[in-house]
């Protein structure tokens, strides 16, 4: 699964940095670099925190599509 590339651009594209992303999600670094490296599988409700906070769809996080749409219904 190459989930954990999408985490690392959808972060980059938002300049942002692991220390700020951790913040926002309220966890430790190693925990979060460990998922964006592939090394650990995130949980559901990660996912869904990601999809809220890039405002994406989960199936985008998930590479099922290449259509980063608001993971709200529009």
């Amino acid at each position: 699964m190459q989930y954990y590339r999408r985490i690392r651009d959808l972060r980059e594209d938002r300049d942002l940095t692991q220390d700020q992303i951790v913040k926002i999600l309220n966890m430790h670094k190693t925990t979060y670099t460990n998922y964006e490296q592939g090394k650990r599988e995130p949980p559901f409700d990660f996912i869904i925190k990601l999809a809220k906070i890039y405002d994406v769809s989960i199936d985008y996080i998930a590479g099922l599509t290449d259509e980063p749409k608001s993971y709200r219904n529009k």
